[in-house]
């Protein structure tokens, strides 16, 4: 009894629905997560190629809200890793909800990369279709995903080995296409390095790279180690202000395991937690606003900076004795929500530890003047008001 209920109920996490020529069937959901099989006639490719899409669990419930899309080369069986990874960012903060498109293979040594491979020790002969392969993703996948789901203009590409090349050239052919590139153990040392050498080339040249790239290495020696390193120093010392890049090596991980070894740091790196981080807070105070602004346009929904974020923000400059920094965090909290008791209260306590008890007890005031019988610490906001009345009679 029990072992037929337990294979019941998980089969209901492995439900695919399908569709023939890009169309849908809406019928069948898994618990969690609704994954859809869209089957497309390729006109670029000219033959018929399978994508899985993968919606997020508030889809359904939230019509109106739009999701950034992860595009994961080499196919559903990445779909698991993903999830996993994102669900634990998200219930963390750190990441929005995203859709999943994972897109099969039929030749992918011809797909994935952009030079056919002329090094005797690797398949000679094969490789060279990358630019068809972008064109097929860029002409009917991606408005086939933008059409049929609610997405935004926020794309991420993913892949492993020959994928990971890929992910790197779609940069240098379209930078604007996606604004994420993540390549696990790119398999750089394809046909004398090419790949490097073009990424180079390409990172010279660039003015300006407003992206986000992810590499890493596992235990892989030889010349591939050689041309990734060569790979990694180029993108590492780039100047270029909008490129943020991340790279790492796991030392004791296969290559066929730097996926799973990487994919944290990957999308951890990559979305902007709501918590603004101290390393993100710049001596200009507008740089709360554009922080909001770039995880505004990650996560595609418009996020004022968060009361109790900026707020703990202006918390750590108290404990690191910033004592100006931090007022000037507090008041820009009160500009955004010059309502709210605790962004009010925050500032009050700025002036207080800055010395300022006549303006701390001003703006605790002010926090009195607009809270209400329910806020649950309303004696304590009294007992500051007094605290701060006794100590300022006693200066006068």
């Amino acid at each position: 009894m029990r072992l037929s209920t337990a294979v019941f109920i998980c089969s209901l996490f492995i439900f695919y629905s399908s569709s023939i020529l890009a169309e849908p069937d809406l019928k069948q959901q898994t618990i969690s997560y609704t994954q859809q099989t869209h089957t497309i006639k390729s006109a670029v490719l000219n033959e018929e190629r399978t994508v899985v899409v993968q919606l997020p669990k508030s889809y359904q419930a939230n019509p109106n809200k739009v999701y950034p899309v992860i595009y994961r080369l080499d196919g559903a069986g990445n779909i698991p890793l993903i999830s996993a990874v994102m669900e634990r960012l998200q219930n963390d903060n750190r990441a929005p909800e995203v859709i999943i498109v994972a897109i099969e293979n039929t030749n992918r040594l011809r797909d994935l990369y952009p030079t056919v491979n002329k090094e005797p020790q690797g398949p000679v002969g094969e490789g060279g279709g990358a630019a068809t392969f972008l064109a097929f993703i860029e002409q009917e996948l991606m408005p086939l995903i933008n059409k049929s789901y609610r997405t935004h203009n926020y794309n991420v590409i993913a892949g492993a080995s020959a994928a990971g090349v890929f992910a790197l050239y779609t940069m240098q052919a379209n930078p604007e296409l996606f604004q994420a590139h993540i390549a696990y153990s790119p398999a750089v040392w394809w046909n004398y390095g090419a790949s490097v050498k073009a990424t180079k080339s390409f990172i010279n040249k660039s003015k300006d790279l407003n992206n986000y790239v992810y590499i890493n290495i596992g235990e892989e020696a030889g010349l591939m180690r050689e041309r990734y390193n060569e790979l990694q120093q180029a993108l590492q010392s780039n100047n270029l202000p909008n490129l943020r890049f991340y790279n790492d090596t796991f030392e004791n991980v296969s290559h066929n395991l730097t996926s799973v070894a990487g994919a944290f740091n990957a999308y951890h790196n990559l979305f902007l937690p709501k918590q603004m981080p101290m390393s993100a807070l710049s001596d200009d105070i507008e740089s709360i606003d554009a922080y909001y602004q770039t995880l505004s346009q990650q996560w595609g929904e418009q996020i004022t900076p968060p009361e109790r974020a900026v707020r703990q923000l202006g918390y750590n400059l108290v404990n690191m004795q910033q004592y100006e920094s931090a007022v000037a965090v507090f008041k820009h909290n009160v500009k955004h929500h010059p309502q709210s008791v605790d962004a009010l209260w925050g500032l009050g306590y700025g002036y207080e530890v800055q010395g300022n008890i006549q303006q701390a007890l001003i703006k605790i005031e002010a926090a009195l003047n607009v809270v209400d019988t329910t806020y649950p610490h309303l004696g304590a906001l009294k007992e500051t008001k007094s605290r701060l009345q006794t100590q300022l009679n006693k200066m006068q």
